[in-house]
């Protein structure tokens, strides 16, 4: 889905850590933030970004 090359040069824009790929989402290894990814384009902005739960789960996406 996302090129292992782009995933390598993405860092977080909260906290600038790396990210890893998982399922549908763009994770930052460091602070958690979940970024989605929408018809194959990470979108890596702040204000879309979701916490991860603390049981580990999916984060909640009804709005």
């Amino acid at each position: 889905m996302i090129d292992e090359e782009l995933l390598e040069i993405l860092a977080c824009p909260a906290c600038k850590g790396p990210v890893e790929l998982q399922e549908e989402w763009i994770v930052c290894q460091q602070c958690g933030l979940r970024y989605p990814i929408r018809d194959g384009i990470p979108i890596m902005l702040v204000g879309e970004a979701q916490p991860a739960k603390p049981d580990g789960g999916e984060p909640d996406t009804a709005d």
